[in-house]
């Protein structure tokens, strides 16, 4: 017999009725041990009921594990490729300030080479001036030294003729050998 065709209960051990025969068993015996049939029956049932309301909270707690494991699975799937987006963004952004910094640092440099040729120019520039100014510089001291030179070779002026005293008149006015002469006599 299968277990669904034959469905026995504390209740059905209870009424049933066995006929009686000569010879028969005892009576009070039998019915002693359907009561305790009955009564492991109840027992059982008892026990089933509370291991299947067990199993359907387990079996519920299961699915709300599994839910949350799925959950937790999804949402690790998904940290993961958050990280590596952030990390592929973070690189292109990485690569976007060193190329700027590269282009920056070019035209720093450029720049700087530019004003290195500015500065030399105007070096050289002012080296010629100074160059220039010195040359004009020993001409003037060359021709303040040969006045010098031209008014030590000049005879030193009679006091008497400066203060007035003789007023003889030199024969010839004495030479000025070149006009602007620092003594004239």
């Amino acid at each position: 017999m299968s277990d669904e065709m034959f469905r026995l209960t504390p209740v059905d051990v209870r009424r049933m009725e066995f006929p009686k025969s000569m010879r028969g068993y005892d009576q009070g015996r039998v019915d002693d041990f359907r009561e305790q049939v009955a009564d492991e029956l109840e027992r059982l049932t008892r026990a089933n009921q509370d291991l299947d309301a067990t199993v359907r909270s387990l079996t519920e707690q299961l699915r709300g594990f599994r839910d949350r494991d799925k959950a937790l699975n999804d949402a690790l799937v998904s940290a993961q490729q958050l990280r590596a987006e952030v990390r592929e963004q973070s690189e292109r952004e990485a690569q976007l300030i060193l190329r700027e910094a590269r282009s920056d640092a070019d035209r720093i440099v450029q720049g700087a080479q530019l004003d290195a040729i500015r500065f030399s120019d105007q070096i050289a520039l002012l080296a010629r001036m100074r160059r220039g100014y010195l040359k004009q510089f020993r001409v003037m001291l060359e021709r303040q030294l040969a006045e010098i030179a031209a008014e030590e070779d000049l005879p030193d002026p009679d006091p008497a003729r400066i203060m007035g005293g003789e007023s003889q008149e030199p024969s010839e006015p004495a030479p000025n050998p070149r006009p602007g002469a620092l003594f004239r006599g």
